[in-house]
């Protein structure tokens, strides 16, 4: 899962100029999450289980 060789990162389509994240889904075994202005800092990396929980509960509203 530490892997992120050949993940694709890509803005979130709710970011605005600057203050983005980047996410990378296309690998098998991890989701990353990124600073899109600190491509070389810290990754972090869900399951994508994990991912998809946190998705669909922020779609839904679900409280944290």
């Amino acid at each position: 899962m530490n892997d992120l060789t050949n993940a694709r990162w890509r803005k979130s389509s709710r970011s605005g100029e600057g203050e983005c994240v980047e996410v990378a889904d296309n690998l098998a075994d991890a989701v990353g999450v990124r600073d899109s202005k600190d491509v070389a800092g810290p990754v972090l990396r869900f399951a994508p289980a994990q991912w998809c929980s946190f998705v669909n509960g922020v779609k839904g509203g679900t409280p944290s």
